[in-house]
């Protein structure tokens, strides 16, 4: 079991910036993929960006240029940073852990992210 507790959402100002912050528990397992995924009320959840153990990374096209995903293996934490930030990028945030591929096996609780105009 891999617990995720996600920080950093809030409210912030057409152009400004966000950093969310996601820290996994330990785990006998090695988190082969860490995400960011993000959620508005009536929609699909949807992958933000991505990251491998080794580094590899994957980003939505709605966010490329604008955010950047990194993590700290040794920490077991995954931040996204977020510029240039618009009314379309205000959801709930959730980071997400895979172990193998695919999906994230398991999810944080999320964090609300508000881009005011």
């Amino acid at each position: 079991q891999v617990q995720l507790v996600e920080s950093g959402g809030g409210l912030v100002q057409v152009g400004g910036s966000l950093r969310l912050s996601c820290a996994a528990s330990e785990s006998d397992f090695r988190i082969n993929y860490m995400a960011w995924y993000r959620q508005t009320p009536g929609k699909q959840r949807e992958m933000v960006a991505r990251i491998s153990y080794r580094d590899s990374t994957e980003y939505a096209d709605f966010v490329k240029g604008r955010f950047t995903i990194s993590r700290d293996n040794s920490e077991n934490t995954v931040v996204l940073q977020m510029n240039s930030l618009t009314v379309e990028d205000t959801a709930v945030y959730y980071c997400g852990a895979t172990l193998a591929w695919g999906e994230p096996d398991y999810w944080g609780q999320g964090t609300q992210v508000t881009v005011s105009a």
